[in-house]
């Protein structure tokens, strides 16, 4: 292991866990392409170094949406009466995303998420103003809607927050992403479990030294990044986000068409 890397996993960590906490996002699309990077230059296996950054993204996204979610609990914002429908549908999807993402050409699963990432920025961008909902979808509504999250987010090693619409999106957002990321990760451990050359320290397609750097520093940036989000217009930040989304969705695009 190359150890001049922690650092970065440590500003990573931060810098998701700030925007877990602010926007609600797990931080997924920026912690794969990174990790990715990093693990091209250590020497992974080619076939390996995109599920392993999609995996540990979702195991660190396991503690951050937690910290997140926790935040906004205490502030009274996570709608409960949406994300207890939708939980049994995201653990599925999230349990059948990542065995998809394990068995893709590496370019083909770059495209998707390079393609993912560009929808959440488009979708970041046109943000939706506060709508009241007088009817409310019933359970199998829920189910499905939760089915399709887990599986896309399962895949790309987010949360799903961008794929939720709801009027108290940073909070509810946050508490979906918990159970997504806990199933998902799981599913890339078992996925992962089934390969022979992974890198020393990784559990599955987990790998344990970035995991641990990015954990520490979002946990305790996320309350700091809850807090802000109740205190600032949070407009210009989002569209400043999505204009870095665009950026890394535009690297991972160029990955998959050059390797």
């Amino acid at each position: 292991m190359d150890w001049s890397v922690v650092p970065i996993y440590v500003a990573l960590g931060a810098f998701v866990g700030f925007l877990a906490g602010l926007l609600g996002i797990g931080g997924g699309f920026t912690i794969v392409p990174v990790l990715s990077e990093i693990f091209g230059h250590e020497g992974f296996g080619r076939e390996h170094f995109l599920p392993l950054a999609i995996g540990t993204s979702a195991a660190s996204i396991v503690f951050t949406a937690f910290a997140s979610a926790r935040a906004h609990h205490q502030h009274g914002a996570v709608e409960w009466n949406i994300v207890w429908p939708m939980a049994p549908g995201l653990a599925l999807g999230a349990l059948i995303g990542p065995q998809i993402a394990a068995v893709l050409p590496a370019r083909v699963l770059a495209a998707i998420v390079g393609g993912i990432t560009w929808f959440a920025a488009i979708r970041m961008l046109g943000s939706q103003p506060r709508r009241v909902v007088r009817d409310r979808p019933g359970r199998v509504v829920f189910f499905l809607a939760g089915a399709g999250i887990g599986m896309i987010a399962g895949m790309v090693g987010t949360g799903g927050a961008f794929l939720v619409k709801v009027h108290s999106a940073v909070a509810t957002s946050a508490a979906i992403g918990w159970p997504v990321a806990v199933v998902s990760t799981l599913s890339f451990v078992w996925a992962g479990l089934r390969q022979t050359d992974l890198p020393q320290y990784s559990i599955g397609y987990v790998y344990l030294p970035a995991l641990a750097g990015i954990v520490v520093a979002s946990i305790l940036m996320a309350p700091i990044g809850a807090r802000v989000a109740h205190t600032w217009p949070v407009s210009r930040l989002r569209r400043s986000f999505s204009a870095l989304l665009f950026v890394l969705g535009a690297f991972m695009l160029w990955r998959a068409i050059h390797g």
